[in-house]
């Protein structure tokens, strides 16, 4: 026996090697081949996008819900006064019927007249101040989404479908309708 070791050839082994590590990969206790590699290598990519798609629409969302939320709160603001404004026209439409039943040429009348006036100037002139706009319809034609018609009646020379009385004024408050106006409507003749 020779004491010399033994060459071995070994090209042939790193190429064994070498396929070998093309086919399978080995992960902790567990074998993987490249096609279950590339499989899973996939299905990952698609969980990130769908992932990543979630968090796109999550963000989307938040934005929408931070515009609604800051609508809201414009709108609570601009329309705070929406209650107490009702509040105010009952009375404001007590000062016309007053003023409509003052008759009478006396002094005391007359006074009565004219402070009602002056406060009916004054209840129009705050209301300006707080976008509130008087609907005074007359003449003009009925529009169901300012107007409630209380009675049609034919009425010589006026045009069907046209405000012929007012019962009392309509208001809207920045551009909401805060009460419609109660009207008579001409209808043809029958």
């Amino acid at each position: 026996m020779s004491t010399e070791p033994e060459i071995l050839d070994t090209s042939n082994i790193e190429n064994l090697i070498n396929e070998e590590d093309q086919s399978h990969t080995e992960v902790g206790e567990h074998e993987y081949t490249i096609d279950e590699l590339k499989k899973e290598l996939e299905e990952a990519k698609q969980t990130a996008h769908a992932n990543w798609d979630k968090a796109v629409r999550a963000q989307a969302e938040m934005e929408n819900l931070k515009r609604r939320t800051q609508k809201d709160l414009e709108d609570a603001h601009k329309f705070a006064l929406t209650g107490f404004a009702k509040e105010l026209l009952v009375v404001l439409d007590s000062l016309v019927l007053g003023l409509q039943a003052a008759t009478g040429d006396s002094e005391e009348v007359q006074k009565f007249r004219e402070g009602s006036e002056l406060t009916i100037k004054q209840f129009e002139s705050a209301f300006s101040k707080y976008n509130i706009v008087t609907i005074d319809p007359m003449g003009l034609p009925f529009n169901a989404e300012q107007h409630q018609a209380v009675l049609m009646q034919f009425v010589e020379g006026a045009e069907p479908n046209t405000v012929v009385n007012v019962f009392s004024k309509g208001y809207m408050l920045n551009g909401r309708l805060l009460r419609p106006a109660m009207v008579v409507v001409a209808k043809a003749a029958d």
